[in-house]
């Protein structure tokens, strides 16, 4: 029998959408006419037909379940929603803008399980919409299984690393998104019947605690994939499941946002960007929906320090601003604090606030000063004086400070457990080559430089490699009267960036 829906006498359709009862054009619906106006041919799209019937749905009333899920995540073009629309939809015209990902999330509600764009018959995911992992609305469930999937596919991990970064992209939600987001995770319905238990939840810590002494040891390339598998197959589906108390609740929102992060982190330590924009991206998400708000702030942190590396001063400054929110910062350990507060001044740095940068740093002294009288989150073990002075340095460089970045450079050499944080050390050394370089101490370079490289063996980071391709170009200049300190250094270089790839 045919759909009655899709037989329906329907207006003329301006560019970029639909006109909806009320006369008003909405978007996010490709339009699909010729130039006078007539239909274009399309194949009817049986998949989406198929869950309309599974979900016991007409048009009508699968219109009106998009247009709730519109309004509850903000994307409000789709409010007017009517069932043209699907009717159309269902006849294969594409769905543009947000309208793949409310309708993938509306269904996947209403079947209880999670859908994929390839099961609403769109192969080739949304047109011309924003990446959806920037979208604070859409239950990041399927986000982040779809991201995990991709992360493990080494072709489509390949296109992913050379996806742009985007600092659009780190636009933040509103204050009454913060205020509302546990409560509604709490709502979400469950799409599994497994019920949660601590032990679960301990097994997700576990991992991350694991894998995160790996990557302080041996940088963010090495175990980025068995750290997506085990996010993807044994963290992400947790967050689907029942709970018997919303303590249960929150707390493994919290082991999956640490997870996700870790995933961010290391990816970011790959110089994989993109991919860590959004692991980050999503783990703020679902940290603020088990209002964490200490674990949100050290991810906004993490995406302050990717902005700050990349060279985004103003979005940089935001996110460092954000996490120092009495929701974030407030609430911390005084180890964390001293993190927040030390990243909070590489962000005025770059933005060329000196005042604001130095009392910052007076500010992440004074709490790191606390931290040994108060228990303090694993995530932040690694955060010893080490890595202030590393921090420190880099904010005093930035500011045009190469002598006082040098002094602190070289406390942060002399205080680290060198094999345990062998990642860090190496870019340490590394960041402190150049300032002396910078200083005209081309002898001392050289040294440290040698140094940083003997550090580097057996390390997998794009960061660490960085310093090798900066080392190169601050070579550049002096490799004439350098002498054979120089040649040297520069080939044992060469042979090193062979090596890691």
């Amino acid at each position: 029998m045919s759909d009655p829906a899709a037989t329906l006498s329907e207006p003329r359709i301006p560019a970029g959408g639909y006109v909806c009862a009320a006369g008003k054009a909405v978007k996010g619906v490709k339009d699909h006419f010729g130039p006078e106006g007539q239909p274009m041919a399309r194949e009817r799209n049986v998949v989406l037909a198929a869950l309309l019937r599974e979900a016991d749905w007409s048009q009508p009333q699968a219109a009106a379940a998009v247009a709730r899920v519109a309004a509850e995540s903000g994307a409000r073009e789709l409010e007017a929603i009517s069932r043209s629309h699907i009717a159309m939809w269902v006849q294969g015209t594409k769905p543009s803008g947000q309208a793949p990902l409310i309708l993938r999330e509306t269904l996947s509600r209403r079947l209880g399980r999670r859908l994929t764009f390839a099961d609403l018959g769109l192969e080739d995911g949304p047109t011309g919409s924003a990446d959806s992992s920037s979208d604070w609305g859409v239950d990041p469930l399927t986000v982040l299984a779809e991201l995990g999937s991709d992360d493990l596919d080494m072709h489509r991990r390949k296109l992913l690393a050379t996806a742009a970064y985007s600092a659009a992209g780190l636009a933040l939600p509103a204050s009454t998104w913060w205020a509302t987001a546990s409560s509604a995770a709490a709502a979400r319905p469950a799409v599994s019947p497994r019920t949660v238990t601590q032990a679960d939840i301990d097994d997700v810590r576990n991992l991350t605690a694991f894998y995160s002494a790996r990557d302080q040891q041996r940088g963010g390339a090495s175990g980025r994939s068995a750290l997506a598998g085990h996010l993807r197959d044994e963290a992400v589906p947790l967050l689907g499941s029942r709970f018997r108390t919303e303590r249960l609740r929150q707390d493994t929102y919290s082991a999956v946002a640490e997870m996700t992060y870790l995933a961010g982190w290391m990816a970011f330590d790959a110089s994989e960007h993109r991919t860590a924009q959004r692991y980050l991206i999503l783990a703020t998400r679902i940290a603020a929906e088990a209002a964490d708000g200490p674990l949100g702030g050290h991810i906004l942190r993490a995406l302050a320090h990717q902005a700050v590396d990349l060279g985004h001063p103003r979005r940089a400054l935001d996110l460092a601003d954000a996490s120092m929110a009495r929701a974030h910062y407030g609430q911390a350990s005084s180890r964390e604090k001293a993190l927040l507060s030390v990243v909070h001044a590489r962000a005025l740095a770059a933005a060329d606030d000196r005042p604001g940068t130095l009392a910052a740093i007076i500010r992440a002294e004074r709490d790191l000063a606390r931290a040994d009288s108060e228990d303090a989150p694993d995530r932040v073990s690694f955060f010893q004086e080490a890595s202030l002075a590393h921090e420190t340095a880099c904010a005093l460089r930035d500011l045009g400070s190469p002598l006082e970045a040098e002094v602190h450079f070289q406390r942060s050499v002399a205080t680290r457990r060198q094999q345990q944080y062998a990642r860090t050390h190496s870019v340490t050394l590394g960041y402190l080559g150049a300032v002396q370089v910078q200083r005209g101490h081309l002898d001392e370079a050289c040294g440290t430089w040698n140094q940083a490289l003997d550090a580097m063996v057996g390390v997998q980071s794009g960061r660490a490699r960085d310093v090798i391709v900066r080392m190169q170009s601050d070579l550049s200049p002096v490799r004439r009267r350098g002498g054979r300190q120089v040649a040297l250094l520069d080939h044992r270089a060469r042979e090193i960036l062979r090596a890691i790839g």
